[in-house]
Parts: C-alpha cells; sequence; structure tokens
C-alpha cells in the first residue's frame, strides 16, 4: 500500500533531509510533481501544494480519483493506466486544461461538466468488458461543448457518435480501431465540426466504404490530416467543385421530372434525323398498329380431326379451339 502525501514527497527528495525547516515553504511553491510508476494506489492529503499545476501520477495502482479539490490551479492531470473505473471529484478543478485517463477501466464519460476550461481529453484503450461500449453522458458532453478541442477515443468499441456532435469546438479527432461504419451519420456529425483539422479514423469498417476518403474531405472543409495522411488543398478543392456539380446535376433533373419536362423512351420521338432509316415518332407508331381481332372459336367439334392442305400433307387440328387474325 503506497499512498501519495507530503511524507512521501519528503521521503522522495534528499534535498530536504537535512533541511526539513524549508519543506513547507517547498510545497507551498510546488508547481510540478512527478510519481509516476511508483505502485501508488491512493491519493492523500496534498493539501499544502496549493499552487500546483502539474501532475504526473501514471503507470500506477490508483482505483479513486480523491483528494484533489485543493488543486484549484492544476492545468495538467496524467493518471492514464490505472485502475479508475469512475471519473469523479474534478469538478473543482476549475483551471484543468488537459486531462489524460486512458488505459483504465473507465465506462462512461461523466461528472466533467463543470470543467469550462478542458481543451483536451483524452480517454483511449478503456479496459471495458466483454461486448460493451465507452458512453458519454450527455451532460458532460453539453458542458464541454463551448472548450474541448482534442478528443482522444480511439479503441473503445464505439460504433456511433451522434452524441458528440455538439462539440462544435473540436479541431483533433483521434478515433482509430472502433466499430464506426455508417458514413451518413458520420458526415452529419462532421459537418457540426468546422474546425477540425486533424482526425483518424484508422481500423474502423468505415475507412472499406468506396469514396471514404474523399466523402469526408468535402464535408470538412479546414481537415489538413486524415488517417495520417496529408490533404492536398488542390484536391480538396477539385472534390467539393466536383461535387456541387453533381448536386446541381441532381437538382436539375429532379425538377424537370416535377415539372413534366423529362421525356422518357416510350413517350418520347426518336430526333435521329429525317434521312435516317429508323427516324419514326414512337408514339404514333404505337397509335397506327392494328389490334389483333379475337375470332370467336367454333363450338362444333370436327369429326375427323386430320384435314389434308393443297400439297397433300394432313395436320392434326384436333387442339385448335380459338384463333386471332389480323385484320386487312
Amino acid at each position: 500500500m503506497v499512498h501519495l502525501n507530503v511524507d512521501l514527497i519528503a521521503k522522495s527528495s534528499n534535498h530536504f533531509k537535512s533541511k526539513r525547516d524549508y519543506f513547507t515553504q517547498y510545497l507551498k511553491k510546488l508547481t510540478h510533481l512527478n510519481f509516476s510508476n511508483r505502485n501508488i494506489d491512493d491519493i492523500d492529503d496534498l493539501s499544502m501544494c496549493r499552487n500546483l499545476t502539474v501532475l504526473y501520477l501514471y503507470d500506477n495502482q490508483i482505483t479513486h480519483i480523491r483528494n484533489l479539490s485543493f488543486a484549484s490551479n492544476l492545468t495538467h492531470l496524467y493518471i492514464q493506466n490505472n485502475n479508475i473505473t469512475h471519473i469523479q471529484n474534478l469538478s473543482s478543478l476549475q483551471k484543468l486544461s488537459k486531462l489524460f485517463l486512458g488505459g483504465n477501466s473507465i465506462t462512461v464519460v461523466e461528472g466533467l461538466e463543470q470543467l469550462k476550461e478542458l481543451k483536451e481529453l483524452h480517454i483511449e484503450c478503456q479496459r471495458l468488458p466483454a461486448g460493451e461500449k465507452l458512453l458519454f453522458d450527455p451532460r458532460t458532453v453539453l458542458g464541454l461543448s463551448e472548450s474541448l478541442c482534442v478528443l482522444n477515443i480511439k479503441k473503445n468499441n464505439i460504433d456511433e457518435i451522434q452524441d458528440l456532435a455538439v462539440l462544435s469546438k473540436l479541431t483533433h479527432l483521434f478515433a482509430a480501431d472502433n466499430h464506426l461504419q455508417n458514413m451518413q451519420e458520420l458526415e452529419m456529425v462532421f459537418s457540426q465540426w468546422p474546425q477540425l483539422h486533424r482526425m483518424d479514423l484508422r481500423g474502423n469498417p468505415v475507412c472499406h466504404k468506396p469514396k471514404y476518403r474523399d466523402q469526408i474531405i468535402t464535408v470538412c472543409k479546414k481537415l489538413e490530416d486524415l488517417d495520417g495522411k496529408e490533404i492536398n488543398e488542390l484536391s480538396r478543392q477539385f472534390l467539393i467543385n466536383w461535387k456541387a456539380s453533381k448536386e446541381a446535376k441532381k437538382k436539375e433533373k429532379d425538377e424537370k421530372i416535377m415539372t413534366g419536362q423529362m421525356t422518357y423512351p416510350f413517350s418520347a420521338d426518336f430526333n435521329l434525323g429525317p434521312q435516317h432509316p429508323f427516324a419514326y415518332n414512337y408514339a404514333d407508331f404505337l397509335g397506327k398498329r392494328k389490334p389483333l381481332e379475337y375470332v370467336r372459336p367454333s363450338m362444333k367439334i370436327r369429326s375427323d380431326p386430320v384435314q389434308t392442305d393443297r400439297k397433300g400433307n394432313t395436320e392434326d387440328c384436333s387442339n385448335c379451339r380459338t384463333g386471332f387474325r389480323r385484320e386487312s
């Protein structure tokens, strides 16, 4: 059992073994504290470190986030690769700008709605129960909508991101190795992120869709890097113009259909030129064809079904009951 407290800080620094009188002053001035990979399983009383701005606690055995309410000046918290299951007790960190929670056992992104200065949230690679995916509390997402710029959610079994559409300030999205596959949904969400500059979706089923890259580039007007590949501005403009032209032609066609101006082969004149041997008006042709006349079958059955034609050939007419003939 290793607890992070002032005593552990004192023991870790040889500087204070002979100068214990200055230790209190040191704690009050302390701004950066690095206790990564120290087998720490709990955060104890650190209230004397009131000016702490950066805290490194990654690669430990911490199960709960607590005793950080004193750190009102904290801007960076690195607490990835621990055993944390819930995001809690962070609402007092009003100046927190970057939060690193990757590699834990968190199932729901919650409890962050009060962090109005949070710009980066890294919550990738959670150790999730079999068949489960990382979920997002709508209150937290809405609370971060005006501040969050960088979101790292890769490898979390996520299959849809519609709930994240309100994150209008997002500039970087890292969502590789998930289960995203609905291109229409992605286009809708990305259209709400006008500031998106960099995105990584590698390892998602959607990447195998036809024209995947072209569609993403045309929706994200400011995207500079997609899946690790730089986007050429000339190529982007070509795709945007091509899409606009295609939509304009479709709109024109739809308008013609609605107004009855569109013609079809079965009703249109084939304008092959007057000299063309097959030039004719197809509609007139159908109108001039003489209909087949129905001939009433004879009710009398011949006793001798065999008839002889002029050349002496015989023909069995036993099955003849009806007939059609064309008007002369």
